[in-house]
C-alpha cells in the first residue's frame, strides 16, 4: 500500500466517529490506527529554527511525522485558513521535507491538502 492510501484510509476510516470532536481526539484515533497498520510515526515532533549561527528558542511541533518524511497536521475546525497553510510550510522548511498533509476534520466531511516543497 503507497503511503497516501495508508493516510487516506486512516483519515476517512476516522470520519465513522461521527461527530465532531476536538483535534486531540482525532490524532489518538490516528495514532491508534497507525500502530494497527504499523504505519511509522512520531506524534509532537519538535522541530528547532536555525538563525545564523543559533537556534532559537521557539520550538516548532507537528501532530505527527510519518515514515520519517511527511508532516501530518490535524485540524478541526469550521474552514481551511491560510494561516493553517503557512504552518505547514513552516513546518517544512524548518524539517526539510518535502511533503506535508493538512487534515481537517469538520462536521461530516473531510478536508485536506497536500503542501509541498
Amino acid at each position: 500500500m503507497k503511503v497516501m492510501q495508508y493516510l487516506e484510509f486512516c483519515l476517512m476510516f476516522i470520519i465513522i466517529l461521527e461527530v465532531v470532536f476536538s483535534e486531540i481526539v482525532y490524532k489518538d484515533a490516528l495514532e491508534y490506527e497507525f500502530k494497527l497498520l504499523n504505519i511509522p510515526f512520531k506524534r509532537e515532533k519538535e522541530f528547532s529554527v536555525k538563525y545564523k549561527d543559533t537556534i532559537l528558542k521557539h520550538k516548532f511541533y507537528a501532530d505527527f511525522v510519518l515514515f520519517d518524511k511527511i508532516i501530518l497536521e490535524i485540524k478541526s475546525v469550521e474552514n481551511l485558513h491560510d494561516k493553517h497553510i503557512s504552518q505547514c510550510i513552516n513546518y517544512l522548511k524548518v524539517s526539510n521535507y518535502k511533503l506535508s498533509i493538512l487534515a481537517n476534520f469538520h462536521k461530516d466531511l473531510l478536508d485536506h491538502k497536500r503542501i509541498v516543497l
